[in-house]
């Protein structure tokens, strides 16, 4: 029985979101949970921060008294470096104080910065790409120049802070690498990964909850770049062990509660770990997987979280029984 399950009905938790509001996603997840008795709050991290002469030291709009007993986080807004760090500092504080933070600002601060999700797939034993980083064109095109050697090798320069497929370049010679300012100074190479001869461009890209794989799905482009924001079409992905386990592990790697785990196998057979994603979006998902609910499935397990920090803090916070979660 869910921890949850166990808990008196005589109050519900309270439960942040951080998102915007043009979020849909966020607004299912919110009807999930409000489905399952959570009082659910939609709050933008722009309209948040600190607030020393308050109870809390924060300003979250809705939780001006007490925190939430679960902070969600579909997205942490684009803005200066020192806004942005002001954002990730409230979601440090919310753990802190023992708020139950799906995903906490350092899971998302690892996935967000390439190279250091790299480092951590590496130290997990996972395969990854060959990857460099250089702080210079000089730099950079010297490791390109030493590495492109076998015909038709390349590198694909990822921007360090980026997502669904913008900004890739395929780089072959020095020559195509891009001016300093063009991206901050900061030249992140990994090795291209011809896929397996599977049927065209494809990679996979796997969702996890907690401990579980709950779906997937195999997206196949028409050139390399195949994620779905840039046309790709997916299909369900068969769970098998290797890949299931793979996700699990590169999840764990950076500490992520839930995450869209991109793979590729390349053609020499090895299954490589690409990136996680600490804030995924999951419509092509379950386009690709008609019978998953996806928003029922994060309440559900985030709501089993929080009931077991609520209930191993010793508040008072309790919640009623999730069986009303209905298919959204």
């Amino acid at each position: 029985m869910p921890v949850s399950a166990k808990i008196s009905q005589a109050a519900w938790p309270r439960i942040a979101i951080f998102a915007e509001s043009s979020d849909k996603l966020a607004l299912r997840l919110a009807k999930a949970l409000r489905n399952a008795g959570a009082h659910v709050c939609v709050v933008s991290l722009k309209s948040c921060g600190l607030a020393a002469g308050g109870l809390l030291g924060l300003r979250i709009p809705g939780f001006e008294d007490t925190p939430p007993d679960g902070a969600f986080v579909r997205s942490v807004p684009a803005g200066s470096f020192e806004q942005v760090t002001m954002r990730l500092g409230v979601l440090h504080a919310l753990r802190e104080l023992g708020v139950t933070v799906w995903n906490d600002a350092r899971a998302i601060e690892c996935c967000v910065d390439k190279s250091m999700a790299t480092h951590l797939f590496i130290k997990a034993g996972l395969a990854v790409p060959d990857t460099y980083t250089a702080q210079s064109r000089e730099e950079a095109a010297a490791i390109v120049s030493r590495e492109c050697t076998a015909e038709g090798s390349a590198f694909v320069l990822k921007p360090l802070f980026g997502s669904q497929g913008r900004g890739l370049q395929l780089v072959r010679k020095p020559d195509d690498l891009p001016p300093e300012e063009e991206n901050g100074g900061l030249y992140y190479l990994q090795r291209f990964v011809e896929p397996a001869n599977e049927g065209g461009w494809q990679d996979y890209r796997l969702f996890v909850v907690g401990a579980e794989v709950i779906a997937g799905i195999k997206r196949v482009g028409q050139g390399w770049i195949t994620n779905v924001k840039q046309g790709a079409t997916p299909y369900p992905a068969p769970l098998t062990h290797e890949l299931s386990e793979t996700a699990l592990r590169a999840a764990r790697a950076v500490g992520a509660d839930y995450a869209g785990v991109d793979l590729i196998r390349g053609r020499c057979g090895t299954l490589f770990t690409l990136e996680v994603n600490s804030s995924p979006a999951w419509s092509g998902l379950e386009a690709a997987n008609p019978g998953v609910n996806v928003a029922g499935v994060l309440a559900e397990r985030f709501l089993d979280a929080v009931a077991r920090m609520v209930a191993s803090s010793g508040r008072k916070a309790r919640m009623r029984s999730r069986s009303r979660i209905s298919a959204l």
